[in-house]
């Protein structure tokens, strides 16, 4: 099954091919597509994750960071077989 994953950067809309076994998740996949080092995000969001109670925090801190990386409306779309 295809997967695609669409997004705009600097308010540019893109779409790319995504693969599991590539990347961890759809967020490394648009940086990677642009070009962007994730090494300190990365470090900072295991540090979130360790202090804090909730997956809340984790999930609000990526939205953040992302959107001060110039990335917007990141969604995963999974292609259904086509029925013969």
């Amino acid at each position: 099954m295809a997967t695609r994953i669409t997004y705009k950067f600097k308010n540019q809309a893109k779409e790319i091919n995504f693969a599991y076994d590539k990347f961890h998740d759809m967020y490394e996949a648009v940086a990677a597509a642009e070009g962007i080092d994730l090494t300190q995000y990365l470090m900072m969001e295991q540090q979130v994750a360790m202090t804090s109670k909730g997956s809340s925090a984790v999930r609000d801190f990526r939205a953040k960071e992302f959107a001060r990386f110039g990335f917007s409306d990141i969604y995963y779309h999974k292609d259904e077989p086509k029925k013969s």
